[in-house]
């Protein structure tokens, strides 16, 4: 894991633009519990089960077993008012993974076996008709937006915020509070909902045989009791669950990060279950079935039947048609721990959802170009004038530059919601460690070119979209890394 160290030095310009690094240094804690920040990916267990759903429920026993697995709420009646229209025949899914420690889950924190429920995952799966084209788009736990006025299912009332993190909206008011919070965000019709827990992801992944994996080194994390070598491996169950909970011993343990590592999961996890081998197996689609619809909660509209129909009109789905990203967001300007809306990419994003274009449509759409701060701790004469040029002539936007008199690494820090432009300008920089660095600021990555620095890797298109880390499910799993 790379962490960026910071110390006490006497500062060499009156700009507040400059900054210290140094190498050995721990980041301070980050402000926000820990055990907030612990999420899994339940979601995906049942988009898995409505595939398998659609393959295997013939027998009224089974049907009637698995419709009784779920329970309702009635989203309609909760939200009321305008909603947003729907503009074509595109369903819109939100899938959410809870962290109640109620029942089964209490074993993942006992201390918190009374705290109300968060929603630890939030993921809109858009689905085109037909099956021509899926793409779960997910919606950082620590975003920061307009929480609305809730109705709740007991009959009171949950006041509106200027603003909040968005997972609490389903603390405020459930799952329909945070269907209304994303559809008042982002203008899409939401038409359904489902919602799970830790148990469930487990079972779905026992249920297929195992998800496989890649691990960019080895990790031994007490927090997580994950204990996995580097390279390839096949896990299930509480190993799985340890896996996507993970925070300390995978990536920079930043938020974003996470969510990356886990849609690579999933896009395993998706490849897996769509392949002839699973849907062919009766047991596995019934155990598949089973673990999927355990513990799930719907909206209204969303029962069993509706399950089936909405998977047999996705028959022409496969693995190399979907695809995951994260929706464009900065670093939030009060808060370097949290992150905000990239304006106006997060609007034409949406805008695309919206009209059911590609990914690839709304990635040209939110393209845009990097900002970089320059500083030179190289000690020679020139060097940060050549290699401004050098990013300029590569789409890069430089912002500023400084002279650092003391002698630094060559590095790459940003603040959270940064990620895709650092991996951008990493990729130009030979030899660049990346590291989160909330005092970067929003919108801008900082670069330290040190005494090993030589020149700017030749790379024909620098710019990239602000969409980050698009995942395909049929990619190769060791060749994104986490």
């Amino acid at each position: 894991m790379l962490t960026i160290q910071t110390e006490s030095l006497e500062p060499m310009s009156s700009n507040p633009t400059y900054l210290d690094y140094a190498d050995e240094v721990e980041p301070a804690p980050d402000p926000a519990p820990r055990r907030r920040g612990r999420r899994v990916l339940k979601w995906f267990a049942i988009a898995t089960a409505v595939v398998v759903v659609a393959a295997g429920a013939t027998g009224y026993g089974f049907y009637w077993q698995l419709q009784h697995n779920i329970d309702h709420e009635d989203t309609d009646k909760l939200i009321g008012g305008k909603r947003p229209p729907k503009l074509n025949s595109a369903l819109n899914i939100l899938m959410l993974g809870t962290d109640s420690r109620a029942g089964a889950n209490a074993k993942y924190g006992r201390g918190m076996k009374n705290d109300p429920p968060r929603s630890d995952t939030m993921i809109l799966l858009h689905l085109s008709p037909g099956g021509k084209q899926a793409t779960g788009i997910s919606f950082p736990r620590d975003l920061m937006v307009p929480i609305p006025a809730c109705r709740r299912t007991d009959g009171t009332s949950s006041p509106a915020a200027t603003v909040g993190m968005i997972n609490s909206s389903f603390t405020n008011g459930g799952a329909s509070c945070t269907v209304k919070t994303i559809e008042n965000l982002t203008h899409i019709k939401i038409d359904h909902f489902m919602q799970v827990d830790f148990t469930s992801f487990k079972a779905v992944t026992e249920a297929v045989g195992g998800v496989e994996v890649c691990l960019p080194q080895d990790v031994n994390d007490k927090d997580s009791k994950l204990h996995l070598t580097k390279g390839k491996h096949t896990i299930q169950g509480e190993t799985a669950l340890a896996y996507v909970r993970d925070r300390h011993g995978l990536g920079d343990e930043s938020d974003l990060q996470r969510i990356k590592r886990q849609q690579q999961f999933m896009g395993s996890l998706a490849n897996k279950v769509l392949s002839a081998g699973t849907l062919t197996d009766p047991k596995k689609v019934y155990d598949l079935a089973e673990a999927g619809t355990k513990s799930l909660t719907t909206d209204k509209g969303l029962d069993l039947g509706t399950m089936v129909k909405i998977a047999r009109s996705m028959h022409g789905l496969t693995a190399g048609k979907l695809d995951f990203v994260t929706i464009p967001v900065a670093a939030y300007a009060p808060d370097p721990n949290r992150v905000a809306l990239l304006q106006p990419d997060a609007g034409r994003f949406f805008t695309a959802i919206r009209q059911d274009q590609s990914v690839e449509a709304a990635a040209k759409k939110t393209a845009a170009p990097v900002s970089v701060r320059l500083y030179d701790a190289t000690g020679r004469s020139s060097t940060a004038a050549k290699v401004a040029k050098q990013l300029k002539a590569q789409g890069f936007q430089i912002v500023g530059t400084e002279t650092m008199k003391t002698r630094r690494t060559t590095g790459v820090y940003y603040a959270q919601g940064s990620q895709p432009q650092a991996a951008a300008l990493a990729a130009v920089v030979p030899g660049a460690k990346k590291a989160l660095y909330p005092k970067a600021g929003p919108g801008v990555v900082n670069l330290v070119l040190g005494t090993s620095f030589t020149a700017v890797k030749e790379k024909k298109k620098a710019g990239i979209p602000t969409l980050e880390g698009e995942i395909h499910a049929d990619g190769d799993i060791c060749g994104t890394g986490t």
